[in-house]
C-alpha cells in the first residue's frame, strides 16, 4: 500500500556540520610529525654542513701557516717630507688676517696679535664664508712662513690657499683667518 503510513524512525540523521570527521585530525597529527621532520633535517644538515666548512676553514688556515713566505724585497724607506723653513723674515712676511666667526672686530683684534709677534698686517677684512676653527693659508712657496705662523699663533690648522687665488691676496703671503 503506497499510501499506508510509515513507521517512525527510532533515530534522527546527523546534521552535516555535526558529523565527525577523523580526516581533519589525522591531517593535523600528520601536518605537525612532518614539521618536527623537517626542523630535525634542518638541524642535522645545518650541522654537517658547518661542520665541512669548518673543516676547510682550519685546512686552509693550515696551509697558510706552513706555507713557505717568500721575503719581500727590501724597498727604500720612505723620507718624510721635508718640513718647510720659513726663509722670509717675520718683519717681512705680510699676513692677510680675515673675520671668519662673525663677530664684530675680531679681525682687528687678531691683527694687533699678529702684529705683536713682529709680522707686518695687510688687509684685514670679513672672510667671504665662515669658518669653523681658525686656520692659516699660504701662497705657493710659503709653506715655511704659514707654519710659523701657524706656531705663533697656536693655530694647528696651515693649509695651501683654498678657496683663494694667489691674486686676491695682493701683496700678503699668508692668511690668518680666525674661526
Amino acid at each position: 500500500m503506497p499510501w499506508a503510513k510509515r513507521a517512525p524512525v527510532d533515530h534522527p540523521l546527523p546534521a552535516p556540520d555535526a558529523l565527525i570527521r577523523p580526516w581533519r585530525t589525522a591531517a593535523y597529527i600528520a601536518a605537525a610529525v612532518a614539521l618536527a621532520e623537517l626542523l630535525l633535517l634542518v638541524v642535522i644538515g645545518g650541522g654537517a654542513l658547518m661542520g665541512a666548512l669548518s673543516d676547510r676553514l682550519q685546512l686552509a688556515a693550515q696551509e697558510r701557516v706552513l706555507a713557505p713566505t717568500s721575503q719581500p724585497k727590501p724597498t727604500a724607506a720612505r723620507q718624510p717630507a721635508p718640513v718647510p723653513q720659513a726663509t722670509v723674515p717675520r718683519s717681512r712676511t705680510v699676513v692677510m688676517v680675515l673675520n671668519g666667526n662673525g663677530r664684530t672686530g675680531a679681525a682687528a683684534s687678531a691683527a694687533s696679535r699678529v702684529q705683536s709677534r713682529g709680522y707686518k698686517v695687510g688687509t684685514v677684512g670679513n672672510a667671504p664664508r665662515q669658518v669653523s676653527r681658525s686656520l692659516v693659508m699660504y701662497k705657493p712657496g710659503f709653506a715655511g712662513e704659514g707654519r710659523r705662523l701657524g706656531e705663533d699663533l697656536g693655530v694647528k690648522l696651515v693649509v695651501p690657499l683654498d678657496g683663494m687665488r694667489a691674486s686676491q691676496l695682493g701683496r700678503a703671503h699668508v692668511v690668518f683667518i680666525l674661526g
